[in-house]
């Protein structure tokens, strides 16, 4: 079981590709890791980010795929709207199963992107995605939508143009899934804590890590947020701190 992440590179190891793999690990699946941007940033600052040229995230993608069969990835940090291009032409090359985790703004608070990606997104990477996990900012970008609460949560999940889940943590630990059109909330108790850095990067990748090991949609996504909540209810040094 190979899988693949499509990240940034963040130094502290608590998001980006850094902490994808050590989820695909501590889920015990292999994980391959093609590097779309460095940053500099830690759990609590961010400082900048350097965006690797698109030939040369193309050629990361393909010498991968020239040695594993991946069927699963995921994406994370894609920076421009090329990379996102780029990115959705490999996946339907390849024919992979994309998780995308639309990021667009760093927990410690830095704009990660060169421009407003969700149009990008919306119009290249989520139709050929077999799921998104955005959280309310996020998904507020890709709907034009306003989301205070459940309700609107769930309005949003069903114009988003994939299978999705609208994650909870700014919504009182509410999850919103919507899986071929039927929404499901699933509730969570919220952790007072400022171990948070990354909890979308291991959402995503956890569910890719759980699809890989053959279980469905649902469960995959239903595993994960156990997974995150564990993590982060053991984080320490700012982030998440995995523990099966």
């Amino acid at each position: 079981m190979i899988v693949m992440s499509i990240a940034g590179v963040d130094p502290s190891a608590g998001a980006g590709v850094f902490a994808d793999l050590k989820t695909f690990q501590a889920i015990g699946v292999y994980g391959t890791g093609v590097v779309t941007a460095l940053t500099a940033q830690n759990p609590y600052k961010f400082f900048s980010t350097l965006p690797v040229d698109e030939s040369y995230i193309e050629e990361q993608i393909d010498s991968v795929m020239d040695s594993y069969e991946v069927e699963f990835i995921k994406t994370g940090m894609l920076y421009s709207p090329e990379i996102i291009r780029l990115v959705s032409k490999k996946i339907k090359e390849y024919n992979l199963k994309a998780v995308v985790d639309p990021v667009m703004v760093a927990t410690s608070g830095g704009d990660l992107t060169k421009e407003d990606l969700a149009k990008a997104l919306n119009k290249y990477l989520l139709p050929n995605s077999i799921l998104t996990t955005p959280n309310i900012t996020e998904a507020e970008k890709l709907t034009g939508l306003e989301i205070k609460n459940k309700e609107d949560a769930i309005k949003a999940s069903k114009e988003i143009i994939c299978d999705n889940i609208i994650t909870g943590g700014h919504l009182d630990g509410i999850n919103t899934i919507n899986i071929d059109g039927k929404t499901t909330i699933i509730k969570q108790e919220l952790i007072k804590t400022d171990n948070l850095h990354g909890t979308g990067c291991n959402l995503s990748s956890a569910i890719v890590a759980y699809l890989a090991k053959n279980n469905d949609l649902h469960t995959s996504i239903s595993k994960a947020l156990d997974y995150v909540y564990e993590g982060i209810k053991n984080g320490n040094y700012g982030t998440l701190i995995a523990k099966i």
